[in-house]
């Protein structure tokens, strides 16, 4: 077998998989025979799909078809829905196709970084191509990983927003319940009086409820989307007064002396770690200088007085 031949079996391989691929892309799925009765109109999505959420719109616009393309391939390895399971707990009102064209912002941020150093050090110091490649290449890699990063920032800062404000709702809960108000009436009330985290989660559970959902199945996905366990109490306890019978307002006061019982573990673990991390400093830095300070008179004197 010749180069020749591989080469025009390579090719023609190549051709039957394009239209191949081409006639599966012509059949319409059920999601796009369903989505134009369903979704807003055509205006409004091409007006939310043409918002920037980069430094660079042009090069997103550019990317933007195939990073959907690549979303598409990572569904079925399960980190697209990974990433919109961290979007959704983020709080973060970008589309997992945004985060990405964010990535690649990044990158792009952290190879223009990479090559600027890269030049500095080949002009002033000699360096080689190679360590200047790697440190390209590890720059670039480093700027899409540090917007991973920050995601996960993002996630650990919204569910401790989430545990500070969640004993005060309870408590507000509580008041409107034993004031007499229904559960809804009572989430309504209290969703509308405040701010925060957790009222915007409430009022996207009510607005789910009003769409026809029930008030125990709204809460619960409430908490599943943010995968804290007292958020999951405070649900499951709601949903069992609710489904039950059982006193309301005791549930909650009892719901809010826990999750502060929690938090107050939490700060003393916390001032566990802290006061182990201060013993650094102390043993590395002070000690050593205060070791120094009270022997090294005590050696000048010998020193003198040999």
């Amino acid at each position: 077998m010749t180069w020749l031949t591989l080469a025009l079996g390579l090719s023609l391989g190549l051709g039957m998989a394009l239209i191949a691929s081409w006639w599966s892309a012509r059949k319409p799925s059920l999601e796009a025979r369903v989505a134009p009765f369903v979704r807003s109109t055509l205006a409004d999505e091409v007006r939310r799909r043409d918002i920037a959420v980069t430094p660079f719109p042009t090069l997103e616009r550019l990317i933007a078809p195939v990073l959907r393309d690549a979303a598409r391939l990572l569904e079925h390895w399960g980190m697209q829905a990974d990433l919109e399971r961290r979007l959704r707990r983020a709080g973060a009102s970008t589309t997992p196709e945004q985060f990405r064209a964010q990535q690649v912002a990044w990158c792009a941020g952290g190879l223009a970084v990479g090559c600027a150093l890269a030049l500095v050090l080949a002009a002033t110091r000699g360096t080689g191509v190679v360590p200047a490649a790697v440190l390209v290449l590890v720059l670039a890699a480093a700027g899409a990983v540090g917007r991973d990063v920050a995601l996960t920032a993002n996630v650990r800062r919204r569910s401790r927003r989430l545990m500070l404000e969640l004993p005060t709702v309870a408590e507000l809960l509580a008041l409107a319940v034993a004031a007499g108000e229904s559960a809804q009436s009572a989430l309504e009330r209290v969703a509308s009086s405040t701010s925060g985290e957790l009222s915007r989660e409430l009022t996207d559970a009510l607005a789910r409820v009003r769409a026809g959902a029930r008030l125990p199945a709204a809460l619960t996905s409430m908490a599943d989307a943010n995968e804290l366990p007292a958020l999951r109490r405070f649900a499951d306890g709601v949903s069992t007064a609710i489904e039950r019978g059982t006193p309301l307002a005791e549930v909650l006061r009892a719901q809010a002396q826990d999750v502060r019982a929690a938090g107050q573990q939490e700060l003393m673990e916390e001032g566990g770690r802290r006061e182990i991390a201060m013993m650094v400093p102390v043993v590395f830095l002070i000690l050593p200088v205060t070791v120094v300070f009270a022997v090294f008179p005590g050696l000048v004197a010998i020193d003198l007085g040999g």
